[in-house]
């Protein structure tokens, strides 16, 4: 093959390359709700986000409508609970001493002029109910239920400075489906953080919103990162629907096999689980031990005799 061949077929190759879809390029790996592993994970469901009285409807309004954000959370929430799936909730508080700070990013420094996210102090919930720093009304039976996990405040977009991984962790949690607000920024940093935890990620891409202004398109640069980084990206309809599906499996599954109750058949005649056969053996030891502990110390005491 001459040279001329070889470089007109590399120069068609990198044409038909550059005009595939992205999706064609990237792999899906896909995800899978295990209900005994995964857990949604919803990031800063307040108001000041959420509803048109929020200290940045006036960016993030359009978003949140298009996409139905408010109303998508509420379904993720209510699938996920009569699902039997954990939910964590990650939270958004400035305090009085958060306002203290010697710097701040761009977006750090506007919100804390505008007061978003603000309350009195860690302890103190004076005022808190209704506010911006509140939970949507319409969540609020699915947070406050006592089951939900509010894991403390992230401070600036991630869950490094909370204690969500180690909640994740102490329940046994190794799969995240991640909805929330703000896209690009809160929704964003923790998904990145989860991957470098070593979870396995997915995110609701219309279960979240972001600020759109003039030259700048938070939600559209979300997007491009939850597809590069996720392991999946939902929409709410599937993910609702998946979790469903995950129930039903669970529901008609056999237990595995080293928790099936095999019965061991004793001298007696009655039959005996391995489980009733473990605690009798630990008992019978256990009254030998102490006995010959008894003999050895009455052994070694002498008698008024």
């Amino acid at each position: 093959m001459t040279q001329q061949k070889q470089t007109t077929i590399l120069l068609a190759a990198v044409a038909f390359v550059a005009h595939m879809p992205a999706s064609a390029q990237l792999p899906d790996p896909g995800f899978t709700i295990d209900t005994e592993r995964t857990a949604l994970v919803v990031t800063d469901p307040q108001n000041d986000f959420l509803s048109p009285e929020g200290v940045t409807w006036g960016v993030v309004g359009k978003s949140v409508t298009e996409n139905r954000t408010v109303e998508n959370l509420e379904a993720l929430f209510k699938a996920a609970k009569e699902s039997g799936i954990e939910v964590f909730v990650s939270p958004h508080y400035y305090y009085k001493h958060d306002h203290r700070w010697k710097f701040e990013g761009a977006l750090e420094a506007l919100m804390h002029k505008i007061g978003m996210f603000d309350r009195k102090g860690p302890l103190n919930v004076e005022n808190f109910a209704g506010s911006g720093a509140d939970w949507l009304e319409r969540y609020k039976p699915y947070i406050n239920d006592g089951q939900t996990v509010v894991v403390s405040p992230h401070k600036v977009y991630g869950p490094e400075t909370n204690d969500l991984v180690l909640q994740l962790r102490k329940r046994g949690i190794d799969k995240v489906i991640l909805a929330g607000m703000s896209a690009n920024l809160c929704t964003e940093s923790h998904m990145r953080e989860l991957v470098e935890q070593g979870f396995e990620v997915s995110v609701v891409s219309d279960a979240t919103a972001a600020a759109v202004v003039p030259d700048y398109d938070g939600y559209k640069a979300a997007l491009v990162n939850f597809r590069m980084i996720a392991s999946h990206v939902w929409k709410t309809e599937a993910a609702v629907n998946a979790m469903r599906a995950s129930k039903a499996r669970m529901q008609v599954s056999p237990p595995p096999a080293d928790q099936k109750t095999r019965m061991v058949k004793p001298t007696n005649g009655q039959r005996k689980s391995p489980q009733d056969v473990r605690d009798l053996r630990a008992t019978t030891t256990s009254h030998r031990v102490v006995g010959d502990v008894a003999q050895s110390y009455r052994g070694s005491v002498p008698t008024s005799e």
